[in-house]
């Protein structure tokens, strides 16, 4: 009998159907996760609850084998400490310049980075993981579809998201409204 080894990063369930053992690879863990920052939290916000980033970095680690996990911000100095903070957690922050309007408003929209890097990463990754619920990205994912390289859009808010998304397989949609006694943080 031959012993097989298999790379640590792939996990392996062994069925055993008649004489035969078949493989079942369930997650690589070269999945990267695209995360619009601001959509996220101001959906969780509005919400009612706090999200904790530290316990949904280990979600997308284990539910979908991510790996990477970009987060597309704003930069606005004064968030420095929070900035450090999702860095120890294990995300890759991408910063946009922010504007801030006479009125006070503070204007980063990553929309276009966020595209970008899934394009510049597009052969480096086995599958992607958005986390949007904003219609812009409707191109971007229509386009990972066709290419077989979407895992599965995350959408904040069930009740409140783009009707675009809506026109894409429920399969491809899961929310993170759902999941909140899971990744809720408590002080």
């Amino acid at each position: 009998m031959h012993e097989m080894f298999f790379p640590l990063q792939n996990f392996f369930e062994n069925r055993v159907k008649g004489n035969r053992i078949k493989f079942i690879m369930k997650q690589s863990g070269n999945n990267f996760a695209f995360i619009d920052a601001q959509n996220l939290n101001l959906s969780v916000k509005r919400l009612g609850w706090r999200l904790d980033y530290g316990r949904f970095r280990v979600y997308l680690r284990e539910k979908y084998g991510v790996s990477k996990a970009y987060m597309f911000i704003g930069f606005m100095e004064e968030q420095s400490s929070l900035y450090r903070s999702l860095q120890e957690k294990g995300y890759i922050l991408i910063f946009k310049p922010t504007l801030r309007h006479k009125d006070g408003t503070i204007k980063g929209n990553c929309d276009a980075e966020l595209v970008l890097h899934a394009m510049i990463d597009y052969e480096a990754y086995q599958k992607a993981v958005v986390v949007i619920g904003d219609g812009d990205f409707h191109c971007l994912i229509r386009y990972l579809i066709s290419k077989e390289k979407l895992e599965q859009v995350l959408i904040p808010d069930h009740a409140h998201y783009s009707a675009l998304l809506k026109r894409f397989p429920s399969g491809f949609l899961a929310f993170i409204s759902q999941l909140r006694s899971k990744l809720e943080f408590r002080p």
